[in-house]
This record gives C-alpha cells, sequence and structure tokens, in this order.
C-alpha cells in the first residue's frame, strides 16, 4: 500500500534538492535545442531507472569514476554547443531533422550518466531504507525529478521566446564546461 504522507514528504525533500542541481540545466539546454516532449520522455525514463536502482551498484561506484564520467559528458557537450555553427536557425529542430528516439536518447543518456552517485539517488535509497517502504518513496521521488526536469525543459522554452537561441547556446556551453571541469576537478581531489 502507497503512503501518501511518505510519497508527499519525500517529494518535497528530493524536489528541493534536485532544484538548483545540474539536471535542471540540462533539461534547460535539451530544452532549447528539442521538442520538449521527446526530451521529456527520455529524462523521465533515466529517472525512473535512478530510483529503481537507488541504493544498489550504481551508489556503490567509486566518486572519482562517477566525477570522471560527468566530467567528460559535460566538456563534451560544451563542446558540441560551441561547434554549432551560427546560421541564424531559430527554431527548435523540427521531428523530421531529429528522431524521437535520438533526442530522448540524448536525454536519457546525460541524465543516466549525469546522476550516478548525486545526491538525490543516495537520498532517495536512504528514504527508502528508513521508512521502509520503497514504494511510496520511489513514488515521491520520481514524481519530484519528473517535475523539476519539466520545469527545467519549459523553462527552456519560455527563455528562448525571449533570448536570442545563439546566447543561451553560448551561455549553457559556458555553464556545461563550467560544471564538466568542477567534475574533473572534484575527481582529482577525491
Amino acid at each position: 500500500m502507497i503512503s501518501i504522507t511518505v510519497a508527499a514528504l519525500v517529494f518535497g525533500v528530493v524536489f528541493l534538492a534536485e532544484l538548483p542541481d545540474k539536471t535542471a540545466l540540462a533539461g534547460l539546454v535539451l530544452g532549447t535545442r528539442y521538442r520538449a516532449s521527446y526530451v521529456f520522455a527520455g529524462v523521465a525514463a533515466a529517472f525512473t531507472l535512478h530510483v529503481v536502482l537507488a541504493g544498489s551498484v550504481l551508489t556503490l561506484l567509486p566518486r572519482q569514476i562517477v566525477h570522471v564520467l560527468t566530467g567528460v559528458l559535460f566538456l563534451g557537450g560544451a563542446a558540441v554547443l560551441l561547434r554549432k555553427r551560427d546560421d541564424g536557425e531559430e527554431e527548435v529542430r523540427r521531428p523530421e531533422d531529429q528522431s524521437f528516439w535520438k533526442v530522448a536518447g540524448a536525454g536519457f543518456m546525460l541524465i543516466l550518466v549525469a546522476e550516478f552517485g548525486d545526491l538525490t539517488q543516495i537520498m532517495t535509497a536512504n528514504l527508502a531504507a528508513r521508512y521502509d517502504d520503497p514504494l511510496s518513496v520511489g513514488l515521491g521521488a520520481v514524481l519530484a525529478l519528473w517535475a523539476v526536469a519539466g520545469l527545467g525543459i519549459v523553462g527552456g522554452k519560455a527563455l528562448m521566446k525571449r533570448v536570442p537561441l545563439t546566447l543561451i547556446t553560448r551561455m549553457a556551453a559556458l555553464l556545461m564546461l563550467g560544471l564538466g571541469v568542477w567534475s574533473l576537478w572534484e575527481a582529482a581531489a577525491g
């Protein structure tokens, strides 16, 4: 039986913990470039997998490996964004240009790797153990993560209406570059 109280408590805790995290940035960046529903499908699937696996082998990986993988992915993302030529295109790519599977897969892989051993994943495992109610905790956690991702994606769409896409892309690339360097520094610092 699902406890609404436990699910609501977990939702609040995980939502607040994830809101300032790199996930909102990732959703915002992907949301400015691709169809929102495609991005959300991939991101939501990755978060679901993370919640299911919370407290398992993924949280046992050495933090240095997690930070190196995350850093390399962010640096790669920054390189891709900075390499994009400025052809004046200000529209979101059409589905015929980027298939559902490519866009959803990109969102899935980004979140899957970036969130390994993340605070909210560890927090979810701890809350599941504390309340001895993995179903209620899992429901609250996955809904919170989906809500943050949705806010990031919608925020990206809203931002694109007011700020030129090239400026958003450059700012996102610089933020991703900073996050990549920070993750690699954390890996080196141990």
